[in-house]
């Protein structure tokens, strides 16, 4: 059998290579799984899986050119004059008491922004975060770019975390994006790390991107010190109108590799199994589990693509025999 070191067999790692990331990814899947398994059950006895749920704030309109978003202004499926709620506390707080009725841990609040917006947006969303907080449930943001002072009140209003992908590696993200440079995306990340709120942050595949690339991208991810507390893995969505609806679904094992080959590269962190899941099999998704996903995106809508129904989700974790995680 071929064998890689794992991380429960050596001291956490902020140095891997590219090589050795590709190796991981190449290697025959029941290696992989089984390395994989190796650190997710030393780093999550009982395997216990959040709940997360994720609103979409403000919708559409958004001044990026990201070549797989049906939000950008910029492609002809940008679905702005859906419902926007970014002025309004209330509905949204009626939202978060809905899905944590409904068995969710987190609250993932989504705007459509290249930045976040000073003034009544930024201010109407420092009282959903303390909102979302107050009803014990943890409160992610995803809104672009943001400044020192923007963090450092996100952070004081009781904010868990940022999440602000870096969607694909560093060479192939030329192809993906123009209007915002990886460079700028790191910066962001670095202002979050630094008001001491929690880094959500992963990427993409299915984009037109090689296996160097999608090594590339964990590289990054892993070599970060810290390694971020949530790392999303997504599948393409190709959307009609964007400039990537032509290309094929994901293999549903390519996601169970990225999976796995995160879980070993950062067990402690928490790796979710995000956009393209609808897309999945039953036993794909637990897989993806077996993998050292400790997270899914749960209810009825990921931004504005589709996600498994609430009560398929729960029928889902029972038949693998997965115990919802409770904070």
């Amino acid at each position: 059998m071929t064998t890689t070191p794992t991380q429960s067999q050596a001291s956490l790692r902020h140095d891997w290579s590219i090589t050795e990331i590709e190796a991981l990814l190449a290697l025959p899947l029941m290696d992989l799984l089984w390395q994989a398994q190796a650190v997710h059950r030393e780093a999550n006895p009982g395997y216990r899986v959040q709940l997360a749920s994720l609103l979409s704030v403000k919708t559409g309109g958004c001044e990026e050119d990201c070549a797989y978003c049906p939000q950008s202004m910029h492609h002809s499926s940008d679905v702005t004059g859906h419902s926007d709620l970014a002025l309004q506390v209330e509905p949204v707080l009626q939202r978060a008491r809905a899905a944590r009725d409904a068995g969710a841990d987190r609250f993932c609040m989504g705007w459509a922004w290249r930045e976040i917006r000073d003034g009544a947006p930024f201010e109407a969303m420092l009282a959903m975060v303390r909102g979302v907080r107050a009803l014990g449930l943890e409160a992610c943001v995803t809104a672009g770019m943001l400044s020192t002072t923007q963090a450092q009140r996100l952070a004081e209003a009781g904010l868990t975390s940022y999440n602000h992908n870096l969607d694909t590696s560093p060479e192939h993200y030329d192809r993906i994006i123009s209007t915002r440079t990886y460079q700028e995306r790191l910066e962001t990340l670095q202002r979050v790390r630094q008001a001491g709120i929690s880094m959500c942050c992963g990427g993409i595949i299915g984009m037109g991107e090689s296996l160097r690339d999608r090594a590339s991208l964990l590289q990054v991810l892993a070599n970060l010190d810290p390694h971020p507390e949530s790392v999303p893995i997504n599948a393409l969505v190709a959307v009609e109108g964007t400039p990537l609806e032509a290309l094929p679904p994901v293999d549903p094992l390519e996601l169970v590799r990225m999976v796995a080959t995160a879980r070993i590269l950062m067990p402690s962190s928490r790796v979710r199994l995000s956009a393209g899941r609808e897309q999945l099999g039953r036993e794909a998704q637990i897989l993806c589990l077996l993998a050292g996903a400790d997270s899914i995106f749960y209810g009825d809508t990921l931004l504005t693509t589709g996600n498994p129904a609430a009560e398929a989700d729960r029928e889902l974790l029972a038949a693998a025999g997965v115990t919802p995680w409770q904070g």
